[in-house]
């Protein structure tokens, strides 16, 4: 039990469980256990709505038990480890070894290191080949199983895209077999071949890979028969009927997103040539207005949340935004409840969104603009008008609106300082735009990313930006800002740099993984924990040159996530980089 250390810890509710609209599962009289995990804090995680579904999915199954885990902080893993103890779930306090199924959501490849804490803090082998039949099969999904290869070691399986039909097609696999393989009449192999003949499972330790001379891939293809040759992306179909948890957890400390959040729409219009998150939820789908409604009424009826957020890649894409937001606000308006945006794409009515969004409460906008010059947003295919920009800023600052967002990337194929000019000149636009309507000027908040080109996108072969040149341009626009009004908050190098390495990895970086996280890594998201000198320490050790998987690479050289067919041909993506970087090509 974990009552005598809560009292010990900072936010102890992070552990208790028990929230409101928790279901009531009998865990020992459940023929399955499955435990859904998060990798990071409680308050992060339960701000994911993929976390959400999945978790209200397994206990909708008939004789299936579902309970979650998250990463502990640093006082209580201290307490955890001082006293020999075992990280519990949240739901009935149990251990992780007695789940039939770890499941792993990998929303980012910063939190790599967390899986394995998890894993060694609930007594789980780290690596799948010394698993035997007593313990719990461990996979994962999420974004950064489009390329599973740098984890490849730690995980029997993945699923590849969207879970909602994928996880009970596998858990009645898993019920079928589950006898047999805890008897030992069943191998672990020969179940996770089972598993293989499964639509968007890719089983790793059912592939043979080999390397050429250089360094690169040669070859990777199956060890047996009937394991396919590329594993298809699972998405479904039509979003109006996919599972949405009505019964919204309500956890007992303010979590990052705490607010109901309403998915819109899944995939994006848009084709920016950057974002890895278009072919994560390729094919776009829209959710009818009615649909919506209905989840809206049924989610606040079961929570009673005071603030309602529209999700999705381009909300303001939806086709009905106006239509959808005008009923919404006319739902709420007595009940006190606030609609609220993520980043939207200005255009012409903006203007009309934000003002009906301020009849409640006047939020902060944010825009993406991501480059400082039309140049190079047409290089990145960022469909951004600045006359439609400029006028739906100056439209909301007429709602009301006080403050304003932007988000920028650095790092951008031949970049020069005129772009980077260009960062600090339209952010100035946006400040001073306000004064035209209230005689004083915007604070803007000035996110300033760096690219990297990520699996899947068409920039996948263009090499990433080093440490030193991110830096310098981090520099060299904080000696240009001179306006108070604009505050800019900039990535770590140091971290894009290690999510460059392990989104864009091969097999060979699970070793350098394993030694970094014996070394000490955790939560490398998280500034004042990131500890960039172990994981150089790690890369040296397992003999691996991490500037490797940042280098440009060729047409017609293999990539290890390859094995992944995310549904948009590799040549398509091929000729977008063409189209917006001829040279690269020749």
């Amino acid at each position: 039990m974990l009552d005598d250390i809560l009292l010990r810890v900072n936010k102890p509710a992070r552990y208790i469980g028990q929230e409101w609209n928790i279901p009531n599962k009998d865990f020992s009289k459940s023929e399955i256990k499955f435990a859904l995990v998060f990798p990071d804090l409680y308050e992060v995680g339960m701000s994911n709505l993929g976390i959400r579904i999945i978790y209200s999915i397994l206990n909708n199954l008939s004789g299936v038990s579902c309970e979650r885990f998250f990463s502990c902080a640093p006082d209580m893993q201290a307490l955890l480890s001082s006293g020999n103890r075992q990280i519990l779930s949240l739901e009935s306090k149990r251990q992780l070894r007695e789940f039939d199924i770890i499941g792993f959501s990998l929303g980012s490849e910063l939190n790599y290191s967390n899986v394995l804490n998890i894993l060694d803090l609930g007594a789980i082998p780290l690596e799948s080949s010394s698993r035997s039949h007593k313990d719990p099969l461990v996979i994962a999904g999420g974004p950064c199983a489009l390329n599973p290869e740098p984890m490849h070691e730690f995980f029997d399986l993945f699923c590849i895209g969207e879970a909602e039909d994928l996880i009970p097609e596998l858990i009645e696999v898993y019920r079928k077999y589950k006898e047999k393989f805890r008897s030992e009449k069943l191998s672990r192999q020969d179940l996770l071949f089972m598993f293989s003949h499964i639509e968007g499972v890719y089983v790793p330790s059912l592939y043979k890979i080999a390397y050429n001379s250089s360094g690169g891939m040669q070859e990777f293809k199956p060890k047996i028969e009937g394991v396919p040759v590329k594993v298809k992306k699972r998405f479904i179909k039509d979003l109006n009927s996919a599972h949405f948890p009505l019964k919204w957890i309500v956890p007992y400390i303010q979590i990052i997103h705490d607010r109901i959040s309403l998915e819109v729409m899944r995939g994006c219009p848009n084709k920016c040539r950057f974002c890895q998150a278009r072919s994560q939820y390729y094919p776009l789908r829209v959710r009818s207005v009615e649909n919506l409604l209905n989840l809206a009424k049924d989610t606040y009826r079961h929570t009673g949340y005071e603030e309602l957020s529209l999700g999705g890649l381009s909300v303001g894409d939806y086709p009905h935004i106006e239509e959808l937001l005008q009923l919404l606000i006319g739902l709420f308006k007595t009940k006190a409840v606030s609609v609220s945006l993520p980043s939207i794409k200005a255009k012409s009515n903006t203007g009309k969104l934000s003002a009906l969004i301020s009849n409640i409460k006047k939020t902060s906008l944010t825009f993406a603009p991501e480059a400082g010059t039309e140049r190079l947003r047409q290089m990145l295919a960022k469909n951004f008008n600045e006359g439609e920009f400029f006028q739906a800023i100056e439209q909301s600052y007429a709602s009301g609106y006080r403050h304003v967002k932007l988000y920028f990337m650095i790092g951008l194929p031949s970049e020069e300082e005129i772009d980077l000019d260009g960062i600090i000149e339209l952010s100035n636009r946006v400040s001073e735009l306000r004064r035209r309507v209230s005689g004083v000027p915007a604070d803007v908040n000035i996110s300033i990313g760096t690219l990297i080109p990520k699996p899947h996108t068409p920039l996948q072969w263009l090499e990433m930006d080093t440490i030193g040149k991110i830096r310098s341009k981090q520099d060299y626009l904080k000696r240009k800002i001179k306006n108070k009004r604009l505050r800019f908050k900039f990535t770590d190098p140091k971290m894009s740099f290690l999510e460059g390495v392990l989104s864009r990895g091969d097999r060979r970086l699970s070793k350098a993984i394993l030694r970094a996280f014996k070394m000490g890594a955790r939560f490398d998201a998280w500034g004042n924990y990131f500890l960039f000198e172990k994981w150089q320490q790690a890369f040296q050790e397992s003999g691996i040159d991490p500037d490797f998987y940042l280098k440009a690479k060729l047409p017609q050289e293999p990539l290890p996530w390859d094995v992944i067919d995310v549904g948009i041909n590799k040549n398509v993506l091929m000729q977008e980089l063409s189209d917006a970087i001829p040279p690269v090509i020749k």
